[in-house]
């Protein structure tokens, strides 16, 4: 599954013209393999070891430009930074406030959600790209911990 969803954004990428480099390759595979819903910092420390000519500027610039052709979308943290998603998929987040843990949520019903959020909000001429839909609460696992 992996590899299908990275020949798609590849294929989008050259669609667009932006040339494919290494460090783009190493970022875009991370991002796709990844649950984890990682800062800039995270995918940068995690992915130099094995990259060392990688450099901060050059995974930020890069999930600007993800950011920018939809193939990843970009959520508020609660300590003030961001948190990266491959979003190649409609699908929503359950973000915990307790750990700040994110969860993918595929629901079947989601992309006529996003449908309807997508048509609402071009209603007065607006043009939207992406749909980000988060819900807020407290994990399995943060519930389990305060109930001891």
């Amino acid at each position: 599954m992996t590899d299908k969803r990275y020949e798609n954004a590849m294929n989008r990428l050259k669609e667009n013209n932006v040339r494919i480099t290494p460090q783009r390759q190493i970022i875009l595979k991370y991002m796709i393999e990844t649950d984890e819903h990682p800062s800039v910092e995270t995918i940068f420390h995690i992915l130099e070891k094995t990259f060392p000519n990688l450099s901060m500027a050059t995974v930020y610039n890069n999930l600007r430009l993800f950011k920018k052709l939809n193939l990843i979308i970009e959520m508020p943290s609660v300590d003030g930074g961001y948190r990266y998603d491959f979003y190649d998929h409609p699908h929503f987040h359950a973000t915990c406030d307790n750990c700040n843990k994110i969860i993918d949520v595929d629901d079947p019903e989601f992309p006529e959600i996003d449908k309807h959020l997508q048509e609402a909000a071009s209603k007065d001429g607006f043009k939207p790209t992406v749909t980000s839909v988060e819900v807020h609460g407290i994990c399995k696992e943060c519930q389990e911990k305060e109930a001891k």
